[in-house]
């Protein structure tokens, strides 16, 4: 390689020259066209070896007309997201770059933030709904913007959805603890404008009707911070008859309630919704109803790539199945 060649940074010409096919060769090589014959791709990859050529993506970007990046826009950031894992790793897989922002469970921070996306043409938006009303995203619909929701639905608009069984979810902790001994059983949970807030408190009260056990003082929902969750257990764990086994609406609050009964935590039967780590190290372990995460995640990038593809195809919602994972604390007995 010549000083020259060592100073600047290799253009596609370099490669065509060192692998001695024609500048369209490359190009079409580089932006992975399978026409290419096998014994021309292998020279044409071995120059881009031999030279470390790196491709400009803001070239590719433009003759492609996409940018390669999906928008993701999720509650939040800073506690780790599993499904927001899946979505990244199932994006790497289509060769695509994920560009995640948090919403912080604020309506008006949403809208800015998937309407930044928007503005970056991004090549599609998978959004975890925090308000319920998305008719904002109406003219980027028409337009021709691939959006998956997941979690729950966006509002108002007509989205490709990617869904746990909440109802299913609820009944199978409830039934769990019913099993094991119990009838006074209560929920702390997410607020209800929240959809799946909204949705697992209203199972929760259907199971509870349908067992007939007591509903009044045992339904607690509203923003998940501490002195609200010490409220919602000083109600039902306390007066003569309370709650032997509690039912936790998402991960934080069972966190949340985890810091807040300390050593009681042996007393209490418990039963999460939401897997997250440490739950299997804790004494005892954490029983949880478990979305499963991955599948949810690659499904919204499938859909998303779906709709890409064919704009006109009819809007589909997937359902996807929850598991319990009994781990000690929903296998207590009643005291």
């Amino acid at each position: 390689m010549s000083e020259i060649q060592r100073r600047k940074r290799p253009t596609m010409v370099d490669v065509a020259r060192v692998a001695g096919v024609a500048l369209r060769t490359v190009s079409r090589v580089v932006n992975e066209d399978p026409t290419v014959g096998a014994e021309l791709a292998e020279r044409v990859h071995a120059a881009i070896a031999e030279l470390d050529y790196a491709p400009d993506e803001r070239a590719r970007e433009l003759r492609r007309g996409a940018s390669g990046i999906i928008g993701a826009a999720v509650r939040n950031l800073s506690d780790g997201h599993p499904v927001l894992g899946a979505i990244d790793l199932a994006s790497r897989e289509h060769k695509m770059t994920v560009l995640a922002m948090s919403t912080d469970d604020d309506e008006r921070r949403e809208r800015a933030t998937v309407m930044s996306m928007c503005g970056r043409r991004v090549d599609g938006i998978i959004v975890e709904p925090i308000g319920s009303a998305h008719q904002y995203l109406e003219p980027e619909i028409e337009s021709g913007m691939p959006i998956v929701a997941f979690d729950r639905p966006a509002g108002g608009v007509a989205t490709d959805t990617v869904l746990a069984d909440n109802a299913l979810a609820m009944g199978m902790a409830y039934r769990h603890l019913t099993l094991h001994g119990h009838r006074r059983i209560a929920y702390i949970g997410d607020h209800d404008r929240i959809y799946t807030g909204g949705e697992r408190a209203a199972a929760f009260r259907a199971c509870t009707t349908a067992n007939g056990n007591p509903v009044d003082g045992m339904v607690h929902t509203g923003e998940i911070e501490p002195g609200r969750i010490a409220e919602a257990l000083a109600t039902v764990l306390g007066g003569d008859q309370p709650a032997t086994a509690l039912i936790a609406g998402n991960r934080q609050t069972t966190v949340e309630v985890l810091r807040q009964i300390g050593a009681n935590a042996t007393r209490l039967a418990m039963v999460g919704f939401d897997d997250f780590a440490l739950a299997d190290l804790l004494r005892p372990g954490v029983t949880v109803i478990a979305q499963d995460s991955a599948t949810i995640g690659r499904t919204a990038v499938e859909l998303l790539l779906a709709r890409s593809a064919d704009p006109t195809r009819p809007v589909r919602t997937v359902t996807v199945p929850v598991s319990l994972i009994p781990r000690g604390s929903g296998e207590l007995a009643p005291e």
